[in-house]
């Protein structure tokens, strides 16, 4: 009935869905149609939206990510509309217009040409092509915020937030959020991260060039070293916004993701060992470069940049292969891709299942069906293996209440974030049952009291399922 499933593995919380979904089905054969099209959503691997400003390294990324040059970079703004990249073979393009028509591209040794129509007609780019690297998640790239042409700041707008009925299909619904920046966040960029809807659980934030963080290659701190230590400040400062902000050195990444490193590459930037690191500079600024072509060097630059020539040389000797993993090493990408894999990988699973449920509540409005639909989402929330989805709806309705920091709020992430009873009762996991059991009775209580003042519906709504939550733990 459903689609073939893509996911690696059989979770809980995908089964409960498919099982109301079957039941769905069974009630007639229009909510068969219904069932079957949510079904290609539940099993379709997570959309992953990267969002930031003009220049922020968006594209960058989604090639280091990718492992093809596929998305087009620019010294100004080349990303014109949203783009979805999906795994798929053929490798194929096709543009989606507003009208919800859409028309096949020409590619050119893997690019697209041109798109064909105005890009005011187009809600998105769709690019399939054949890559493990993004097999269990789709990229959709954005033209970014803040942008110098105003249109392409209003098509990232109309696709993933104004338009949600008309130009924000399914293909572009996305289920988590990278978000980059290259110091601190802004203002405008938090309040569009809040209109996206999404939680700290799932939105990754994301310290871009991180390689040229503070003074650069040539400063007395190495600029990596000194990245991370920002990340870790702006982790805790935008602990409401994201799960934790990652240094990534996104021309690193690309290169070494993409293939582009080559024997050549390698030797010209080793050919730089045995000068110092303002001469190597002198030697790149000069109009008339003696050692490397000025081709050659604008080359380097462009592949690996200042701190990779600066860092990178003594590895170059040793041949392309081994710089390739230097520069992967020194990229950040392994960890950014364990955090995509798993915590964000996760949480974006749960926000695609809190969808579903919304939808499925939606149709329980409209069909004539509604009772026996209803009885299906009742059944499905009850279901144990749907406890998590409903902890995290509760999470986004407090937050859409504004009360990032209420008690209610730390308590539902602290549930969602653990996996043993007892992490998420803020005890070591060494723990024994009887302090688990004991700890939990008391959050039970805390809970009964809270419930007596509540501030919101929200926090009420919240208080009930955290009793349930912690009667069950005082049960185990």
């Amino acid at each position: 009935m459903t689609a073939t499933p893509t996911a690696p593995v059989w979770d809980p919380v995908r089964a409960g869905l498919d099982r109301a979904l079957h039941a769905l089905a069974g009630l007639s054969p229009d909510l068969a149609a219904h069932a079957n099209r949510i079904g290609q959503i539940l099993w379709s691997p997570p959309r992953i939206v990267i969002v930031g400003r003009l220049k922020a390294g968006k594209s960058t990324l989604v090639n280091a990510l990718i492992g093809a040059p596929v998305a087009e970079t620019a010294a100004l703004e080349a990303t014109s509309v949203v783009a979805v990249y999906q795994d798929g073979a053929p490798s194929r393009a096709e543009v989606v217009l507003l009208d919800g028509s859409s028309r096949q591209l020409h590619l050119s040794r893997g690019h697209t040409a041109d798109l064909g129509v105005d890009p005011e007609q187009v809600a998105y780019l769709h690019r399939w092509l054949p890559s493990a690297a993004i097999r269990e998640f789709t990229l959709v790239d954005t033209p970014g915020l803040a942008t110098l042409t105003a249109e392409n700041e209003a098509r990232t707008r109309r696709v993933l937030i104004d338009g949600f009925e008309q130009t924000r299909t399914a293909s572009v619904d996305a289920d988590a959020a990278v978000f980059l920046f290259d110091s601190a966040p802004r203002a405008d960029e938090i309040s569009f991260l809040k209109q996206l809807g999404f939680t700290p659980l799932n939105t990754l934030g994301v310290l871009s060039r991180a390689d040229g963080f503070g003074e650069g290659a040539l400063g007395q701190r190495n600029p990596l070293e000194h990245a991370i230590a920002h990340a870790r400040v702006l982790a805790d400062r935008l602990a409401d916004t994201v799960m934790t902000v990652m240094p990534i050195a996104g021309l690193l990444a690309e290169t070494s993701h993409t293939g582009a490193l080559t024997e050549s590459d390698a030797r010209a930037l080793a050919s730089l060992t045995g000068y110092g690191p303002l001469e190597v500079l002198d030697l790149l600024d000069t109009d008339t470069p003696t050692v490397v072509p000025a081709a050659v060097r604008d080359r380097l630059l462009d592949l690996v940049g200042e701190y990779g020539i600066i860092h990178g040389r003594d590895v170059a000797a040793q041949g392309a292969a081994t710089l390739n993993e230097w520069l992967t090493a020194h990229s950040g990408i392994p960890q950014l891709r364990g955090v995509l894999s798993q915590h964000l990988g996760r949480f974006a699973a749960v926000h695609r299942a809190s969808r579903i449920i919304r939808e499925l509540d939606q149709l329980a409005f409209t069909h004539p069906a509604r009772d026996q639909i209803r009885g299906v989402v009742d059944h499905l929330r009850r279901d144990p293996a749907l406890h998590t989805v409903v902890l995290f709806e509760h999470l986004k309705s407090m937050l859409e209440a504004d009360d990032p920091r209420s008690p209610v709020t730390t308590e539902l992430r602290r549930l969602l974030e653990h996996h043993t009873p007892a992490g998420q009762l803020g005890i070591p996991d060494s723990a024994g049952p009887d302090q688990v059991r004991a700890t939990a009775q008391q959050k039970l209580s805390w809970a009964h009291t809270q419930a007596l003042s509540t501030m919101t519906a929200a926090e009420d709504a919240a208080l009930i399922v955290l009793a349930h939550t912690y009667s069950t733990l005082a049960a185990t």
